[in-house]
């Protein structure tokens, strides 16, 4: 369960009043969508805790192969283009992308939208809010992403400008030209 708290009408917080109301509570994780929305998310349980580390898993073991960026968990908040503060389940970005950022840029919230991105819905995930987030992605720079959807056997799949492919599980997909040679088998 997601909890939302709508803050525009009483304050508006950029992304550096973000970063500090985070380090100021470290134990909560927190997004803040492109609308001022502060979000406050549910940990998730054993069954959607492991399918992200073998998610995470497989692309690292892509990375590890290939050398063309870096992996990143779902702790990393990326403080992106359009205004949101998201973190989402596994991330990637291409290394010259990640190079032309500031030593400092990379300690705090990284202001950089990730190339890709994969959002597992878990079952307390309701899939509007996970569908909207892919959409601002999307609008700060991604160039793949992918919305895992196990409660509806289905994957969503996001490319820039190009209406969202829907495809049934089990399924192949490919990392197309974002990471090229990789494939996720997911049944």
């Amino acid at each position: 369960m997601t909890t939302v708290l709508d803050l525009k009408p009483l304050i508006n917080l950029t992304s550096e009043d973000f970063y500090q109301l985070c380090q100021l509570n470290p134990e909560l994780p927190l997004e803040l969508s492109e609308n001022g929305e502060l979000i406050i998310m549910s940990p998730v349980g054993g069954e959607s805790g492991n399918q992200e580390a073998n998610l995470i898993a497989d692309v690292i073991f892509w990375n590890r192969q290939t050398q063309l960026g870096l992996v990143f968990s779902s702790s990393t908040v990326f403080d992106l283009p359009n205004g949101g503060n998201r973190s989402p389940d596994v991330a990637w970005i291409a290394k010259e992308k990640w190079d032309s950022l500031t030593p400092r840029q990379k300690q705090k919230f990284p202001p950089i939208c990730p190339d890709f991105v994969i959002e597992l819905r878990s079952p307390s995930d309701r899939l509007q809010p996970l569908q909207e987030k892919m959409v601002e992605y999307l609008g700060a720079g991604l160039r793949l992403g992918w919305l895992i959807n196990p409660q509806d056997n289905t994957v969503e799949i996001y490319r820039p400008q190009q209406p969202t492919e829907i495809s049934c599980l089990p399924v192949s997909l490919s990392g197309e030209e974002v990471l090229p040679g990789f494939t996720l088998l997911l049944e």
